[in-house]
């Protein structure tokens, strides 16, 4: 439970760093850039990858390139969400991407279905809802004006955002269950994590000099920090795979589930964000949810 619950802590810092990074005027881009490379020398020096390339191209060659390919796309996928329907709307397609991994829990690596589960599922599910849950600000007559005079426009768009948010939901969804695949490969997983590093940061790095981005040192030097987080984000997630590996959809909804309740209490004590009644009950659903899939399975 304590690599669970260290990658749900690891995972909420990261939120914060990105939270605090856009008030900075951070370009996330950049700083996850160079969060690849201090992934990759963390990988290097703290896993000790053999770096044997028979073993990554019998093991783990589809899920380098997977991975390598996904993680700097669902990046760029997330980034125009948020621009095109906000943040409320991609959070929601990123958190309800819980359903893939649930679904490949009991198709693809073979966890039998139990009451408990099921009775767990249906209140991790109900809990995402609940906690993403945010009420609409009220608008005056002004903006109700604007609204309605931009309908005509939004209906176009209705096609692309339904892309977008699927491509957020699909990526999301998709990574999840390679890490629980990559998980499977014992010790060996950190050549597949280290070629996967390298393969994103490439593709990424493309992607920028092609957007001809300006740098920023201040960008540059936030992505060590990112990337530190987030290696070991990785790196306790698939160590609690591992430790569960019998039971993936604990891991799953527990990791969800753990970083929305930890953030709505971070962000409530922290910065001062409130917490509506529902989401409130979303919390408490959740750990209803764990409950059930820890205690109960």
């Amino acid at each position: 439970m304590i690599f669970l619950l260290s990658a749900i802590c690891v995972s909420v810092l990261v939120s914060i760093f990105l939270k605090v990074a856009r008030r900075q005027d951070i370009d996330i881009a950049q700083a996850i850039l160079v969060n690849y490379i201090t992934a990759i020398i963390l990988c290097i020096f703290l896993l000790k990858p053999s770096l044997n390339v028979s073993e990554i191209m019998a093991n783990g060659t589809f899920i380098v390139i997977a991975l390598g390919v996904l993680l700097p796309s669902v990046f760029i996928i997330m980034a125009k969400a948020v621009q095109l329907v906000g943040i409320a709307k991609s959070d929601v397609a990123q958190r309800l991407a819980l359903f893939l991994p649930i679904l490949a829990s009991f198709t693809i690596f073979g966890e039998s279905l139990t009451l408990a589960k099921g009775v767990g599922i249906i209140l991790a599910f109900s809990s995402l809802i609940a906690l993403t849950y945010k009420p609409n600000p009220k608008t005056n007559l002004k903006n109700s004006l604007k609204t309605n005079h931009a309908k005509t426009d939004n209906s176009l768009n209705i096609k692309n955002t339904a892309l977008i948010l699927g491509g957020v939901w699909a990526g999301y969804g998709v990574i999840d269950i390679l890490f629980k695949q990559m998980a499977k490969l014992g010790n060996a997983f950190a050549n597949t994590l280290l070629v996967s590093f390298i393969l994103a940061f490439v593709l990424l790095f493309i992607y920028l000099i092609i957007n001809k981005t300006k740098w920023q040192g201040k960008s540059l030097i936030g992505g060590i920090l990112l990337g530190a987080l987030n290696f070991f984000n990785i790196l306790f997630y698939i160590k609690a795979h591992q430790a569960y590996k019998d039971d993936p959809t604990l891991v799953f909804a527990g990791m969800n589930i753990g970083v929305i309740c930890l953030g709505a209490v971070v962000g409530l004590f922290i910065f001062k964000e409130k917490i509506s009644k529902i989401n409130g009950m979303g919390i408490v659903l959740g750990v209803c949810a764990v409950w059930c899939l820890f205690y109960l399975t």
